[in-house]
């Protein structure tokens, strides 16, 4: 049997790859866009100025990307693809025991966070990055949402879950939402933050049991 790598998977769930759907010049330009984020902020950004960056004419922006919001949401999902196939690993690490994969996935994702010069960018103050790149991590966070899950759901059948099938959904969106929360304002460590929804996810398993 082939093994399907965290890559592979990844680009599955995300139809090809949200980021890298498109010609090569789509890839350059969210690239490009991610790097003037991390060095001068979003808000300096225009279509003319990343245009010049990659240097391509501004039309050609435009039809590979569409809107600025359009462009922030395409580079804010390349980062969650690398932070999915973490993710992906950590749960083909653990295929008989959910909360190792839980707690390990979780500590992957906060750890790599914490360190992401692209997320710094967002969450500090600095730049006015948070103003408009923020929501895609908070009110406006449902891509990401619904690609984690969509990764997680499709490791669960290595699983003997004690839970209704309908309420499956209930604890791994759970589970993502407590992830994400933590990585907007983290308040321990990765590894105790982890430790603390593994702990969650294993009490809500046991009682069903």
């Amino acid at each position: 049997m082939t093994e399907v790598t965290p890559r592979a998977r990844v680009t599955a769930v995300f139809g090809g790859g949200v980021a890298g759907s498109g010609s090569a010049w789509r890839e350059r330009l969210i690239i490009e866009a991610a790097e003037l984020t991390r060095s001068g902020g979003w808000q300096a950004i225009t279509m003319a100025k990343l245009a010049d960056r990659v240097g391509v004419s501004r039309q050609t922006v435009y039809n590979e990307i569409g809107t600025k919001q359009a462009l922030g949401e395409a580079m804010m999902m390349r980062e969650v693809e690398g932070f999915l196939r973490s993710v992906d690993a950590s749960f083909g690490a653990h295929p008989g025991d959910l909360v190792a994969a839980i707690r390990e996935a979780a500590s992957g994702v906060l750890r790599d966070a914490s360190t992401n010069p692209l997320l710094h960018a967002v969450l500090s103050a600095s730049h006015g990055a948070e103003s408009a790149l923020l929501p895609l991590l908070t009110t406006q966070a449902e891509p990401i949402i619904d690609a984690a899950q969509v990764l997680i759901r499709g490791h669960l059948d290595t699983y003997e879950l004690p839970i209704a099938p309908e309420r499956i959904g209930a604890l791994v969106d759970m589970v993502i939402r407590l992830v994400l929360s933590h990585v907007t304002t983290q308040t321990g460590t990765p590894e105790k933050t982890a430790e603390d929804i593994a702990w969650i996810a294993e009490q809500v398993l046991r009682t069903q049991r």
